[in-house]
């Protein structure tokens, strides 16, 4: 498979994914068979060694998580993909890639749960493990896509923002869209930009591997290229070393979140539909989404005016957009295929007379547009 630049193809939302990742110049896949995510590991596991790249099958999800450390270390693009219950057995992993900025991709196919749950059903229920489920105060940035031509687009974005702003980047996709087929255009190869991780411009002597910039990101040495330097998930200093002191402990910790912080319109990225005229907002990401706008679609033709607000950066949340355009509705209605995790956050930015409406479904199928267009009626 290689990427079929420029046509118009019937893919799946996994194949996608693992377009994506050959597109973006990936040279690492490790990981572990989970289902709904099985098939990206498949089909990397044919191609990869084919363009001379590496593929590599761990025992399990932590070893998977930590190869992807150790390659990225060493220069290579990598990624892992897995679902809930491996996505769980990577948040040490996860903290560690934070606290010491390594770039690497982690996409996780979400089914539902808890424990094993219903490995071949949807689920939206790991958006806040995806925020919280690390310890310790940490960036992150994730997207979901809800289609299968957003999952070639984000899985290349996905690369990009781990390589520009050196941490790690989640894909949060769930079932329906990882196994949904759909038609696409494939962009042309030169529409494609693939970003990479600026190299240290200083001699060997001088390299600080967590050295102070503007953008609160370093150039990246790599392992076996004459830079030296420490590696450790300890506080640690410019050089890596670990450290207790007061100044370089704050200094450290705020990089972290600075460089995530302060350049939010970087990483902001949302739809809007139809919010200016309307009174009833729908806030839905991911798969739901499509039932968003599909039940949107039916409202207007019985007359009434209801918009759609999407996040596709899920993380950061879109704080300041979301209230600027939330704050003057009556009603926002949330579905989500879990039991409550983003209406939270939807809460949280917007004033107390916006009345926040659940819709919430977890036994593994898709919310439809009939659910929503229901429950608008019944609160308006």
């Amino acid at each position: 498979m290689i990427v079929p630049w420029g046509e118009e193809e019937l893919v799946q939302g996994n194949e996608a994914i693992a377009m994506g990742a050959i597109a973006s110049e990936i040279d690492l896949f490790a990981g572990y068979p989970i289902t709904p995510s099985s098939e990206i590991a498949e089909i990397l596991s044919r191609y990869l060694p084919a363009l001379g790249k590496k593929w590599i099958q761990m025992e399990d999800e932590i070893a998977s998580i930590s190869a992807i450390i150790g390659g990225s270390l060493a220069g290579a693009k990598a990624m892992t993909a897995t679902s809930g219950p491996g996505f769980s057995l990577m948040q040490e992993g996860l903290g560690y890639a934070c606290m010491t900025e390594v770039p690497i991709v982690i996409v996780n196919v979400m089914r539902a749960g808890p424990s094993t749950g219903l490995p071949t059903q949807a689920a939206q229920g790991d958006v806040m493990q995806a925020r919280w489920g690390t310890h310790g105060d940490h960036p992150v940035i994730a997207m979901v896509p809800c289609s299968v031509r957003e999952c070639f687009d984000l899985t290349v974005r996905a690369f990009n923002l781990a390589e520009c702003f050196r941490t790690p980047v989640l894909l949060l996709a769930d079932e329906i869209v990882g196994h949904m087929r759909e038609r696409i255009a494939f962009p042309g190869e030169d529409e494609v930009e693939i970003k990479c991780q600026p190299e240290p411009d200083v001699p060997i002597e001088w390299y600080e591997h967590y050295h102070p910039t503007a953008s609160n990101v370093s150039p990246m040495a790599r392992f076996g290229t004459g830079y030296r330097f420490h590696v450790t998930g300890l506080t640690h200093d410019a050089h890596g070393f670990p450290t207790r002191k007061v100044e370089e402990v704050m200094a450290k910790l705020g990089r972290l979140k600075h460089k995530i912080t302060r350049r939010l319109d970087e990483l902001e990225d949302v739809r809007l539909h139809g919010l200016e005229d309307s009174k009833v907002v729908i806030f839905a990401y991911g798969s739901v989404y499509r039932s968003a706008l599909a039940a949107q679609q039916i409202l207007a033709e019985e007359g009434m005016k209801v918009g759609v607000f999407r996040p596709v950066t899920i993380w950061p949340f879109p704080d300041v957009t979301a209230k600027k355009y939330l704050d003057d509705k009556e009603v926002v209605i949330v579905p989500e295929l879990n039991q409550g995790q983003i209406i939270h956050e939807v809460e949280r930015v917007t004033l107390d007379a916006v009345r926040i409406v659940p819709v919430q479904r977890i036994d593994g199928y898709q919310i439809t547009p009939e659910q929503i267009v229901e429950q608008i009626g019944e609160v308006v």
